[in-house]
């Protein structure tokens, strides 16, 4: 277990700040013993809390390339067919999973491919399981290319506390099955859009590991 780059210099400023106020406050009211400690209790928990929070895990990357796998730790709140109008424009099967504050935020491709396409949208911050949040929120979308033709799109969607969505690719990009492609901050949910005849290995309430559970198989 590491802490992911996007947490580094967060932390590392938290815990002077943290350190500091309790020096502060043991300084300047040296009697005040009860609100001393309680301080000191409430900073560890708050740091261990967001400490948690930007763990990165290592894993070992999936090698069946028949499956897809979850691009995110959480729970899968949607399972139903769908148009994609944004870059695909047809009919798929639309499995969404919802990542908790206490979820590793990693994203990672659920498929081996390139990215053929990626964009980035501002938007709104609604509740990351509301119906409208996919397409009125600040979210990104890539569509990923297998070298057998098949093409998932993945779209990365910011919830009502997540307000910072960030993504290391770009169209040409190489990704492995399991590889990381981005992060999201604090809550928010990871759309997978897959061919209709692709195989659905999970349920709704179902929880997953990003890049370990098998959400689908692909036909062909």
């Amino acid at each position: 277990m590491t802490i992911h780059r996007e947490g580094r210099v967060l932390l590392f400023w938290m815990l002077i700040i943290l350190v500091a106020g309790n020096y502060l406050i043991i300084y300047f009211m040296p009697d005040a013993r009860i609100l001393s400690n309680v301080a000191v209790l409430g900073s560890i928990v708050i740091y261990l809390i967001i400490l948690q929070f930007f763990r990165s895990p290592i894993i070992k990357l999936p090698v069946d390339e028949s499956l897809v796998y979850a691009p995110v730790d959480g729970k899968v709140v949607v399972i139903e067919e769908t148009f994609e109008e944004e870059y695909l424009k047809e009919n798929l099967r639309q499995v969404s999973i919802f990542m908790s504050p206490i979820n590793v935020h990693i994203t990672r491709s659920p498929i081996k491919g390139i990215v053929e396409f990626f964009q980035y949208h501002p938007g709104k911050y609604l509740v990351a399981w509301h119906p409208k949040s996919s397409t009125e929120n600040e979210r990104t979308t890539m569509v990923v290319k297998h070298e057998n033709g098949t093409r998932l799109l993945v779209r990365q969607v910011a919830g009502a506390l997540a307000r910072r969505i960030k993504w290391y690719v770009k169209p040409g990009s190489e990704l492995v099955s399991g590889g990381e492609f981005g992060f999201i901050k604090f809550g928010s949910r990871v759309d997978v859009y897959l061919p209709l005849d692709a195989e659905i290995l999970v349920g709704l309430e179902e929880k997953t590991k990003g890049g370990r559970t098998p959400i689908a198989r692909l036909k062909g």
